[in-house]
């Protein structure tokens, strides 16, 4: 049932960039904007993570310089029957984390030197679980891949804009078209396209948090630790943090959660621990 969800919220994002692409340029407008969507795809699945390990300026350490922290990676990685991922450490004071990859056999894991100080063993058992469900559900491809789709349905967005407000339009002539409408589907679709964005980003993270405390066996611990990276987030936001990546990280590295529901790329934290508590009565 939740692949189903997933696969119909994917294929929405996708049917939102064909039209766009239609509004523009007619039916080739609607196969370049096809086109274009397979092809950021597959950028997406190449290249995704090494972007943003750079981009964080993540770097891979060895069991030989942290052996604490590798050691507790790659015994979660065995809970869950995945392969040795990388393991990066973030030069932030911001405490958070995130993983990446586009598959189990080429993940990474990575974490902040502001998490690593404020987190108990336990806490931080139960944070590297959840991230290790993620590269087990392979949600940081799905992501990347909604969060693409939406990057693109937003720049063509802006075109249709332009387009709609200078008289451009469609090359085949078709009744109804007009500016007023062009506009109204510049204006609309990118909301839309944020919308299934967010949902998409949202639901994995309850999944990944229920896995991440099956994984590491301590919902509590999981709990606790969301709790103080909310609070550590607050205090100190991450200062180079984007927008378009912020669905990666275990708690929103922008503003700790002040967004409003509808349009965060995180769940209510309340609601996340609430779970997390309930799931650790039921044991």
């Amino acid at each position: 049932m939740k692949q189903m969800k997933l696969t119909l919220l994917l294929t929405g994002l996708t049917l939102i960039l064909v039209f766009m692409g239609r509004a523009i340029g007619g039916q080739g407008g609607m196969m370049i904007a096809l086109i274009f969507a397979c092809g950021m795809n597959f950028f997406s699945y190449w290249y995704s993570d090494k972007i943003v390990l750079k981009m964080y300026g993540a770097r891979e350490i060895t069991e030989s310089e942290n052996p604490a922290f590798y050691g507790m990676v790659r015994r979660l990685a065995q809970k869950a029957g995945l392969p040795m991922p990388k393991v990066y450490i973030m030069d932030s004071d911001s405490p958070n984390a995130f993983a990446t990859g586009r598959n189990p056999q080429n993940a990474a894991v990575a974490a902040t030197k502001g998490i690593l100080r404020i987190l108990s063993e336990e806490e931080l058992e139960g944070v590297m679980a959840h991230e290790l469900a993620h590269v087990q559900n392979r949600d940081t491809l799905v992501s990347t891949v909604a969060a693409s789709i939406a990057g693109a349905i937003s720049m063509l967005a802006n075109m249709l804009q332009w387009t709609a407000i200078f008289g451009g339009g469609r090359s085949d002539e078709e009744e109804g078209s007009s500016p007023i409408a062009g506009i109204a589907l510049a204006i609309i679709a990118p909301i839309a396209a944020m919308v299934v964005q967010m949902a998409i980003s949202r639901s994995r993270e309850y999944m990944a948090d229920a896995a991440g405390a099956r994984i590491c066996g301590n919902p509590l611990a999981l709990a606790g630790a969301l709790a103080k990276l909310q609070r550590g987030v607050q205090a100190a936001p991450m200062e180079d943090a984007r927008p378009a990546t912020a669905h990666l990280f275990i708690v929103n590295p922008l503003s700790g959660g002040s967004i409003a529901g509808l349009f965060s790329t995180h769940p209510p934290m309340e609601e996340r621990i609430s779970r997390l508590r309930a799931m650790a009565q039921s044991r």
